[in-house]
């Protein structure tokens, strides 16, 4: 089995380093020696309520049981905050990514107060609880400013804390470069090159819990697990975002450096509406009702079976499929992210149970 370095150099890619090969502003180097094997299975557990909606609308009172219940099967522990200290301590900083762009389609506002509020009962200071996407105007026009109001917590886009100039991805794709964009209105043979990761995650975050909607995107298939957390931790990525071919192998490629891969420790699924069409538009006439949350360590396994969702309930209302981005989605989802060993896409080797 490769150890991350070495996946990351038969791979092709690398951080931006500083002179004498180190990594500056990252985590800690990763260890050399071999990881342990891989499980058989991948658990995805999945928490249903039928009454945890109305009207699209998340019932806080219900999203709060499921969190807990869900927190409980996937961690193995007796309580909610025995099953959170399981993955964070009283020290992190807990970044909670959401996907905030489509709005009432996206991550649902009351799905990430449940997990504040558990992690707020399990000992962790409000204001070490940070919800983030990539901007800010998306977190306020979902509701995710005003839930941190509430809760004390705090609330802050990876583009309002800066690009980290020592930490970037680089890929030879040249992006057109926008007023967010760290290198914007530079000149240089590299400039629009590389995609620097947030100083969110550089130097403050050190836990991620990945909360991904149940929601279709046209190049990617889905704009969860992996597309959500990848896309929204760096910055020029509108490069990738042309072709399904450019995003199966960017995504994976970002997901797997220090910055993102050594931090996260859980992801949940938010199927408590699925929509699948419309990608960064709430299109609530194309979205049906799931009351479902999905909790894995396994972001692959989770991506996988959104894919089979929202292909099904495409096909229950006679709507076509992507075929022209079948093949990218099979590049990523069952090609570059195992080999990168992010999880599993062999429906054989994940293990649904229900709660």
């Amino acid at each position: 089995m490769y150890t991350l370095r070495r996946i990351l150099l038969a791979a092709g890619f690398s951080l931006l380093l500083l002179p004498g090969g180190a990594r500056a502003g990252a985590p800690a180097p990763v260890s050399t020696s071999s990881p342990e094997a891989a499980p058989a299975s991948s658990l995805v557990l999945v928490v249903r309520d039928q009454e945890a909606t109305e009207a699209f609308r998340a019932r806080i009172e219900r999203v709060r049981e499921m969190v807990s219940r869900g927190i409980m099967g996937v961690t193995g522990k007796g309580s909610p905050s025995e099953a959170w200290r399981a993955l964070v301590t009283t020290q992190d900083v807990v970044g909670i990514k959401v996907h905030s762009a489509p709005g009432l389609a996206g991550t649902r506002p009351e799905v990430a107060a449940a997990i504040a509020e558990g992690l707020i009962a399990a000992g962790v200071p409000p204001k070490q609880i940070v919800v983030w996407d990539k901007l800010q105007a998306n977190l306020q026009t979902a509701g995710f400013v005003q839930l941190a109001k509430e809760l004390g917590i705090r609330v802050l886009s990876g583009q309002q804390a800066g690009y980290d100039e020592m930490v970037a991805y680089t890929n030879s794709v040249l992006g057109h470069l926008m007023w967010t964009d760290r290198e914007f209105n530079k000149t240089g043979d590299d400039i629009g090159r590389r995609s620097f990761y947030t100083r969110l995650l550089t130097h403050e975050v050190t836990k991620i819990i990945n909360v991904a909607p149940l929601i279709n995107h046209y190049r990617a298939g889905t704009a969860g697990c992996l597309y959500s957390l990848a896309m929204g931790s760096v910055d020029n990525t509108q490069r990738f975002e042309a072709t399904g071919e450019r995003l199966a192998e960017a995504v994976p490629e970002i997901y797997v450096q220090e910055p993102i891969l050594d931090k996260v420790v859980l992801h949940v699924v938010d199927a408590l509406l699925a929509q699948y069409e419309g990608e960064s538009q709430t299109l609530l006439h194309y979205a049906q009702p799931m009351n479902e949350l999905r909790f894995s360590h396994d972001p692959v396994a989770l991506d996988v079976l959104s894919l089979q969702e929202l292909e099904s309930l495409r096909q229950s209302h006679g709507i076509p499929g992507s075929t022209n981005f079948v093949a990218a989605y099979r590049r990523l989802y069952q090609d570059n992210a195992p080999l990168l060993e992010l999880g599993s896409a062999d429906p054989k080797k994940i293990r649904v149970e229900r709660k």
